[in-house]
């Protein structure tokens, strides 16, 4: 059995381990395909971090975590909401059961014939990625809401200050001052 996971994780934080241990869990021999989606899409505030450092967050955060059941596979969009499902299929090795909580996602599996489960949310007021990317923006801490791992991979690469240069025009007020 293998399961398929789909988010862009901008960036993976807690939340979306919480839900990865739920597959699991759930499933004590199965593998998980965790899919980032929108892979060709960086530097931009929706999308600000590239497919490899995506992966390296996920690769970091699940080693960290010791969940070894776990692929992760970079994807990019193809527009088409009527042959998704089926480009997944030629992209991806074999998977009987799609977890997610996004209701486009859900009907276009369940309209292939997948089984489809949502998780509960964790934390979901707190642990949204849109959420944390504006606190990282401001300068604010956001190791409460990413794994540690990720937390040191973002001041790494600077996600911060990235954010804060790709930061739309009307929040540009909301930086934190810095003496």
């Amino acid at each position: 059995m293998r399961g398929l996971f789909v988010g862009r994780f901008q960036p993976f934080h807690r939340g979306h381990l919480g839900l990865v241990r739920q597959v699991l869990d759930r499933t004590p021999r199965a593998r998980l395909l965790l899919v980032i989606g929108s892979a060709e899409q960086s530097y931009t505030w929706e999308n600000p971090f590239t497919a490899g450092e995506r992966f390296e967050m996920i690769d970091r955060a699940l080693a960290e975590a010791r969940l070894d059941r776990v692929d992760v596979v970079p994807v990019a969009d193809i527009s088409r909401h009527a042959l998704w499902v089926r480009y997944l299929e030629g992209l991806l090795p074999p998977f009987d059961r799609v977890y997610s909580h996004n209701p486009l996602t859900v009907h276009l599996f369940e309209r292939a014939g997948y089984a489809t489960e949502s998780p509960g949310w964790i934390d979901r007021p707190h642990l949204e990625g849109a959420r944390i990317r504006e606190r990282l923006a401001r300068g604010e801490e956001v190791r409460p809401l990413v794994p540690p791992a990720v937390a040191g991979f973002l001041r790494e690469v600077g996600g911060a200050e990235r954010l804060r240069l790709l930061r739309p025009a009307g929040r540009a007020g909301r930086t934190a001052r810095r003496n």
